[in-house]
């Protein structure tokens, strides 16, 4: 039978949301704690005439006095005694608290004080039957279209240009070209026979588009102006005269929508009016899937807006509490696909900084998103049974490949019944939704 450990916590509100608790620990867990702290330093003790490790508490408390093991007590004890505080209190805390002795007097009761910060209080809105406007899942011929050409394109090919045809965006060109500034050449200005896809940003602007309107065998003199922040310094924001000449013009060719177009995309037809019926039932499903997380956080979203947060600005505890779950979970997604965070920030061109600023964006929603959540989760008395957090168990050992063990090692069983009470309450707001056709006007 587990011991209940009274703590005769009491809790006085400050200013805002913040507050003190007040709460004492008897004296049954002093002595616990200080024959952990003892057990913790007898083997550092070195004491003339005994062995280090041999020397009897008796001993140490007679020659250090109880004291000496106090502090050590404490950090071993103060956890479960705190979390039974709070709860005596009925209060729910977040951040680390300042933990405060106020009598550690021998023989007990410890009297102790924590300056705390609460959780905002959440006063719900309409939480069940809300309307969301749902997208259509039928796909639309200009839809279906689109994705025909975009098949074409797949499978179109680069040939020569005919001989009265002149040079578009989204053609390729083979070019010589030699630049000049104020007539003199410069390092990495000239180049023969180089391929050049017009409209791909490749050259610096303007570049491209006068190769625009030309054909094989032409010569262009193309004028630009360097960008003021030009990598080469002795170029930024200098005029240059690009001597180019027209070789070779070559045109994007997309096949003829027609039956052997369909068999060469997708070898289990065996004409356009299959890939057709099989195309529109694959863009049905992808976009039902698309509306359906749409309606889903657009259910959610408007639960959290309709619901009011008291204080209004969110205690900065919970807004960097999240933020850094948010990375850790980034970086152990990283660490999943084999790339460290320094790769990542090279590849990227980003830095650490960024990437916090850029989780803190949209942290306020969220954490008042899991405030609400929680909340409903408290009203509808949502309460996961063993079952089902061995179930979750189960499910994640087989989602990562590891032993169960491993999941309970790493994931508390009340961080899995938090999870499970907010995944409950978010059904029960998208089950109870009523779709509504989306307005056009």
């Amino acid at each position: 039978m587990v011991d209940i450990i009274k703590t005769n916590a009491t809790f006085k509100a400050g200013k805002g949301n913040k507050g003190t608790l007040s709460f004492e620990i008897p004296a049954k867990q002093i002595s616990s704690g200080i024959d952990q702290a003892f057990n913790k330093q007898k083997d550092k003790i070195n004491i003339p005439g005994f062995r280090k490790g041999h020397v009897s508490k008796e001993l140490f408390l007679a020659r250090f006095g109880e004291e000496a093991l106090y502090e050590d007590a404490l950090n071993a004890i103060l956890p479960d005694i705190y979390d039974q505080a709070v709860n005596e209190a009925d209060i729910t805390v977040v951040g680390q608290p300042q933990i405060i002795p106020d009598d550690l007097k021998h023989g007990g009761p410890w009297k102790i004080h924590a300056e705390v910060t609460l959780a905002p209080t959440v006063e719900l809105g309409d939480y069940k039957g809300v309307e969301v406007e749902k997208e259509s899942d039928e796909v639309s011929d200009k839809e279906l279209n689109a994705e025909l050409e975009r098949l074409q394109k797949g499978e179109a090919e680069l040939v020569p240009a005919k001989e009265d045809q002149v040079s578009e965006k989204g053609d390729t060109v083979v070019i010589d070209f030699d630049g000049s500034v104020d007539g003199k050449q410069f390092d990495g200005g000239k180049a023969q026979n180089f391929s050049l896809s017009l409209g791909s940003g490749q050259f610096i602007p303007g570049f491209e588009d006068q190769l625009v309107g030309h054909k094989a065998g032409d010569d262009v003199d193309v004028k630009v102006t360097f960008p003021k922040n030009y990598q080469a310094k002795n170029l930024a924001g200098k005029e240059a005269v690009f001597a180019v000449t027209i070789h070779e013009l070559k045109k994007l060719e997309t096949p003829a929508l027609d039956n052997e177009f369909a068999k060469d995309v997708d070898d289990s037809v065996s004409s356009l009016e299959e890939l057709k019926a099989k195309t529109k039932e694959k863009l049905a499903k992808d976009k039902a899937e698309k509306n359906k997380d749409a309606f889903e956080d657009a259910a959610i979203q408007k639960v959290v807006d309709g619901a009011k947060i008291n204080p209004e600005k969110l205690p900065e505890e919970m807004i960097n509490d999240d933020v850094s779950r948010q990375m850790q979970t980034f970086f152990n997604n990283l660490a999943g696909q084999g790339v460290k965070p320094e790769m990542y920030f090279q590849i990227t061109g980003t830095s650490q900084e960024q990437l916090k600023q850029q989780m803190t964006e949209g942290a306020p929603n969220r954490v008042k998103t899991n405030l609400v959540l929680e909340e409903i989760a408290r009203v509808e008395k949502i309460n996961p049974s063993n079952e089902e957090i061995d179930k979750e168990i189960k499910s994640l050992a087989s989602e990562y490949n590891i032993k169960e063990s491993e999941v309970e090692k790493s994931v508390s069983a009340g961080m899995l019944s938090h999870d499970l009470k907010v995944q409950q309450a978010v059904e029960l707001i998208v089950n109870s939704a009523q779709a509504v056709e989306k307005s056009n006007f």
